[in-house]
Formats: structure tokens, C-alpha cells, sequence
């Protein structure tokens, strides 16, 4: 498992792709041109990634936070990196002024930081095939993408299963029409139904085709790293135009280790000005010190590699700083979420990030339940609520984890968007505008009246509050009259109705040919491989 600048908040509706065919604004006559018209005027309901107006919330003073810094150069000076079967990045290390013996690479202190701040851009665009799906990455932006490599997948009809090429389709639809979803994520679940080698073809393809949102191209082999770029660049009509498409996750393999496959696809990306997120996985006690300060300075020590490989590569190639952090049972080993250990993590790699002056990934709605019960959610909540309140900038596994990430829920992932649009509201922060300190309505108000019939509450009821879509809030008889459903249930029923509703964004025809010869003549180039 590898692992526009709107406020947030009011819904947008999308026209489309500016090169896909002209809408026609409503439904034509039947027949194929009846059904690209169709395609062509349909329009998922969005919403703009997150433009934060809260500050970021910090647990360590400078005076810490620097002592960090200081101790992941210690590590990179004294222990250094082992950088496994890529002798090319190791000659460029070298060139730029590090040391090595063989495949152990050592760094004199400040190099990896003053290269990366020479080059690398604070807040860079993702465009996504319709220029209305853009998102801004840094800064004070935050954009949700969706699960990211499970292999199984469950809802209540079929249980806990080995997820499908139908699967992630499936998954890669409900992000496009879920309007809290502003990215449309990369492995969204592993299809096992197609040969190892040849599956990353059929992902990329279903991220162009099913939606116009930008995406995550393959990073398991320096091949498919390519393949993804070509796909995106006929996607995207023959050209990419320098422009960033794809934001792409490159782990680390910690402790202390960079290899060949995720060294490959960063070059390859970083080549071409894709975004890559260098995130060491960390899983404290196993692959990091247990202490908090300890893996902070191990993780920034293997993303500043990483991110330094990147603008050795190319100079100003988008990166970002990537943490993932879970603590352990120290009694079974089992990575365990939602604990306090890993939200300090993340609040004080955020902060990390923010003075190397680059984007930030983290946190998600992590959780180890198998199911989409209260330990599901209030995990998940518990890794949200750092994540937002710490100003994470890209959050992968936004929705739809379970079982440590093994599992993507369907049920689950209906849940999560839902409080993702809370989380929308949230950081908003207090309105002090005329309306929102409401003294007008106070002092027009008698006292002991209640507010329910007055012009300010009639003037802003639709708006007031942000409404849940899975929550059931109606009275016990009303509730039992309905069905007795609990919400995974009621979350059941909204993925089904979802997928039944999805229409496709426009796709040129010509384009789509040309995406379909391209795999398959891929596909014809290489054996299948298993496993």
C-alpha cells in the first residue's frame, strides 16, 4: 500500500471541460448525438476546495520546532540515507554537494533545506480536465481527495470482498459526485481482477473518463510513472502545457530508505512538473522511535531527500511535505488511529512544513474498525479534527477508510463526505459581518420572545446551519415509523442512489479513442503479471 480562491462553502455548478464539446444546455432527442449532448450538459454539483480563514493551530514554540530541524540534519549528516538500487539519484546527491559510500548517502546540514527553499514553490495549481475542478495546493488551501490503496472493499450487501476494476470505477464516480470531494485521488482501491503490470493502465483511464477532477498518476514502477503522464497528456489533448496534472504519492521506506521504484516515478514526474507528495509511513515503535519528537525529526529527514531529489531533477518542480504517522498496540503490533500520539505528529509536521515554505499532506479519516460503527467514526474524527485544525493542505483518505486502510466502505465513505461539508463550515470561522453579530435582531426583539418568526431568523434559515444528509434527527416515533435505520444503513441507500444518478463529464470522443488505443497497445507490449 503506498500509501479561483472561493471560500468554501457555497455550491457551484460546474460547466464544462474547455475542450470538450459545447453543452447544449438541456436534454436533446435520442440516438448517440442525443446521448453526447446529454454527457456534455451534465454537471456534477461542487463545491471549492477549502480556503481557510482559521489560523493554524500550534503545539510546539519555535524554539522546539527549530530543535527539530536541527536534529533531522543530525540524522541526515551523521546517520544519512540508504538510497537502494537508484545510483542515479545517489550522483545527484553527490553533485550537489553530499557525501557516499556506495548506496549510503550522507548530508552536510542545511544542504536538503536550502535546495528545496532555492526552488520549490509554496502553493503550486492541480488543474484538472475541467478548468472549474482547478485546486490550489499550499498555502491556506485545503483539498480533499478520497481512499487510497485498499485492496477489499465492503458494504452491507456484500460484505467484506477483493475490490474490482468495477469497484474502482464505482469509487472513482461517487468522488466525482460528491460535491465535498474536491480531488478525485489515485488507487482508489486496488482492482485485483486486472494483471499487476497492466491495472495502472485501467486506473488512469477511469480517472480521465469518469471524471474531470484532477487525480493521482500510478507510482509502482518508473514505467507506469510514464504511462500516466503520457495518458494524462492525450487526456488533456495532446499537450500538458508545463501544466500540473497530477499529484502523485511517493512513500518512503522507513526507516531511513528511498528505493528504486518510488525514486523512479518521482523522476519521472518531477521531469515532467507533476506534483509528487514524499511521505515517509511511518508506524512508531516499528519503523520510528515511539516518541513524538523522535518521529517528526525521522520523517523530515526522509522527506527532505525526497523533496530534494525532486528539485535536483527539475528545479521548481511541485512537492509536497508528506507525513503519515500511526502509533501500535504495543501488545499485538496492529497499527492503531485516532489515538493523541499521531494528532501531535501532524500538528507539528504542518508546522514544519509551513516554515520549510512547502505544501502539506496528512491526517484523513483513518481508522482501524472493520465496520462503519462508532469506533469507525469516532477514529476517524479523531484524525480529522488535527487535520483541519492544523491546516493540512492535501488530505488523502478524506473518505471511505476502514481496517487500516486495508478496506475502502462504501457505507463508510458516504459517511465521511458528509462531515468533510461540516468540516467546510467550520473553517469559515465566526461571521462578524452586520448579519452574523445579529444586533439588530437582538435589540428588535422583545425580551422572552423567542427568535423562530422574526425577519433574521426568516432571512437566514436555509443558511444558518450546515444540514447533515446522513444524520437522523426527527423524533423517536418519526424515526421508528421510517424504518428503525441506523446511519450505515441510511449511508447505504445515498452510495446507491448516488451511483444511480452519476452522468459521466464530457469526454471528446476522438480523445477517449485515442486513451483506448493507447492501453490496449500498452497492454499488447507486456506479458501479464500476477501476484
Amino acid at each position: 500500500m503506498t500509501d479561483t480562491t472561493n471560500l468554501a462553502g457555497d455550491i457551484v455548478t460546474d460547466t464544462a471541460a474547455p475542450d470538450a464539446p459545447a453543452a447544449t444546455g438541456r436534454r436533446s432527442g435520442g440516438g448517440r448525438a442525443g446521448r453526447q449532448a446529454a454527457r456534455a450538459s451534465s454537471q456534477a454539483e461542487s463545491v471549492p476546495y477549502i480556503t481557510r480563514t482559521l489560523a493554524p493551530f500550534e503545539v510546539l514554540d519555535e524554539d522546539a520546532i527549530a530543535m527539530i530541524e536541527r536534529n533531522a540534519d543530525t540524522i541526515l549528516e551523521q546517520s544519512g540515507m540508504w538510497i537502494r538500487d537508484y545510483q542515479r539519484a545517489v550522483e545527484l546527491f553527490v553533485a550537489a554537494g553530499a557525501t557516499a559510500e556506495g548506496e549510503r548517502v550522507r548530508f552536510p546540514a542545511g544542504m536538503c533545506r536550502s535546495i528545496i527553499q532555492a526552488s520549490a514553490p509554496r502553493q503550486y495549481t492541480q488543474h484538472g480536465r475541467n478548468a472549474a475542478r482547478n485546486v490550489e495546493i499550499g498555502g491556506m488551501n485545503t483539498v480533499f481527495a478520497p481512499n487510497y490503496g485498499s485492496p477489499f472493499v465492503r458494504d452491507l450487501d456484500g460484505g467484506r470482498r477483493y475490490a474490482t476494476l468495477a469497484d474502482f470505477e464505482n469509487i472513482v464516480k461517487l468522488a466525482y459526485s460528491s460535491p465535498y470531494i474536491h480531488h478525485s485521488g489515485g488507487t482508489v482501491c486496488e482492482p485485483v481482477d486486472i494483471p499487476v503490470n497492466k491495472r495502472h493502465l485501467d486506473m488512469v483511464y477511469t480517472h480521465l473518463k469518469y471524471s474531470d477532477k484532477p487525480f493521482m498518476g500510478s507510482v509502482t514502477a518508473k514505467s507506469r510513472a510514464q504511462d500516466s503522464v503520457d495518458l494524462a497528456r492525450i487526456g488533456f489533448s495532446g499537450d500538458l502545457q508545463d501544466r500540473t496534472v497530477m499529484t502523485s504519492l511517493i512513500n518512503a521506506s522507513s526507516p531511513l530508505v528511498w528505493d528504486e521504484t518510488m525514486l523512479g516515478a518521482a523522476d519521472v514526474y518531477a521531469a515532467n512538473n507533476q506534483a509528487c507528495i514524499f511521505t515517509p509511513f511511518i508506524l512508531a515503535g516499528a519503523m520510528a522511535p515511539v516518541t513524538v519528537a523522535g518521529v517528526c525529526a525521522q520523517s523530515l529527514a526522509e522527506a527532505m531527500v525526497g523533496m530534494t531529489f525532486a528539485q535536483l531533477v527539475r528545479p521548481g518542480a511541485p512537492v509536497i511535505l508528506g507525513s503519515f504517522a500511526s502509533s501500535m498496540s504495543m501488545q499485538t503490533g496492529a497499527p492503531t488511529f485516532g489515538t493523541p500520539e499521531p494528532a501531535l505528529v501532524l500538528y507539528v509536521m504542518s508546522h514544519l512544513a509551513r516554515r520549510m515554505g512547502v505544501p502539506f499532506r496528512s491526517g484523513g479519516g483513518l481508522c482501524a474498525s472493520k465496520v462503519a460503527d462508532a469506533q469507525a467514526a469516532y477514529e476517524s474524527a479523531n484524525t480529522m479534527q488535527p487535520t483541519i485544525l492544523g491546516g493540512v493542505n492535501f488530505v488523502l483518505h478524506a473518505a471511505g477508510w476502514l481496517e487500516g486502510g486495508l478496506t475502502f466502505g462504501y457505507e463508510k465513505f458516504m459517511l465521511d463526505v458528509d462531515q468533510l461539508g461540516a468540516w467546510h463550515t467550520f473553517v469559515k470561522g465566526v461571521d462578524m459581518s452586520p448579519n452574523g453579530q445579529a444586533v439588530d435582531a437582538i435589540i428588535g426583539n422583545e425580551p422572552g420572545m423567542h427568535y423562530l418568526g422574526t425577519a433574521h431568523t426568516l432571512a437566514n434559515f436555509e443558511t444558518a446551519f450546515y444540514r447533515s444528509n446522513t444524520a437522523d434527527n426527527n423524533s423517536y416515533e418519526q424515526w421508528l415509523e421510517e424504518g428503525s435505520t441506523d446511519a450505515e444503513h441510511r449511508a447505504n441507500k445515498l452510495y446507491k442512489k448516488s451511483l444511480a444518478d452519476y452522468e459521466p463529464p464530457a469526454l471528446d470522443d476522438a480523445l477517449d479513442a485515442e486513451l483506448r488505443d493507447f492501453i490496449a497497445r500498452r497492454k499488447a507490449e507486456m506479458p501479464d503479471e500476477l501476484g
